[in-house]
């Protein structure tokens, strides 16, 4: 409902925009062609998460049913902190999107630099909440003193890299913003070549129980994050992507 919510009020701008600047509403070629090319990215870009989270629901299954009803629990605390945290992305992305196509590079480095600060601070806050709670978060979920006690640890890991993980989502909105979609795909597909081989050691090596659930979320929270942190970061440090979207 919200999603055609916005369609209905987008379509009410495009034609009050459109009478504005006499501009057809019919559909043409190079436009069709940008969205495509940018959508294709972005869909790659989907895909390659995609493949992340669903290697670790499978590394998850092996750990055993507890193990795997623990990490939902925990991916299911990362997707509500996530949704926190992306409103900065969002923000930045809005901001990037118009800086850039007024060139207008002296706000796009402030907006990054702020928005930047803003999602490492906000994930401090966020991963402090979770770490306060963390004994009680299982208990809420499932009632079960046992499946708190196993999840703990695991929760405890993700509360560290709440900070990270608000870096990464506002580096994400950056890109995205500034039409940075093929370097977004590229390093999408690169970040696996790191977290692969980290979920294979812990499926080999971890085991189950509280031990083995908090190792799949390091090699998630831990080694995946970070390597999208590095792969972002340093597109960020040039300006080859304040063009991208050119």
């Amino acid at each position: 409902m919200a999603q055609w919510g916005m369609v209905g009020a987008y379509v009410v701008v495009v034609r009050r925009l459109a009478r504005r600047h006499s501009a057809t509403l019919r559909p043409q070629r190079d436009g069709l062609g940008g969205t495509v090319r940018s959508g294709g990215w972005l869909f790659l870009r989907t895909v390659s998460l995609r493949i992340a989270f669903l290697a670790t629901v499978a590394v998850a299954t092996g750990l055993g049913s507890a193990e795997l009803a623990g990490w939902q629990i925990a991916f299911t605390i990362f997707s509500t902190a996530a949704f926190a945290l992306d409103a900065l992305a969002i923000a930045a992305q809005a901001l990037i999107g118009r800086s850039l196509g007024a060139r207008d590079t002296e706000t796009v480095g402030r907006v990054l630099r702020r928005t930047s600060a803003w999602g490492i601070w906000f994930g401090v806050i966020v991963g402090a909440v979770v770490a306060a709670s963390s004994g009680v978060i299982g208990l809420l979920f499932t009632g079960d003193p046992e499946i708190a006690a196993l999840i703990r640890p695991a929760l405890l890991v993700l509360a560290v890299a709440q900070p990270l993980a608000g870096f990464v989502f506002v580096l994400d909105g950056v890109l995205i913003g500034a039409g940075d979609a093929r370097y977004l795909a590229i390093a999408g597909v690169l970040n696996l070549v790191p977290y692969i081989p980290a979920l294979l050691l812990v499926a080999a090596l971890a085991g189950g129980g509280a031990s083995g659930l908090a190792w799949l979320a390091a090699a998630f929270f831990g080694v995946y994050l970070l390597a999208r942190a590095l792969t972002l970061g340093l597109r960020v440090r040039g300006r080859a992507w304040m063009t991208a979207g050119d």
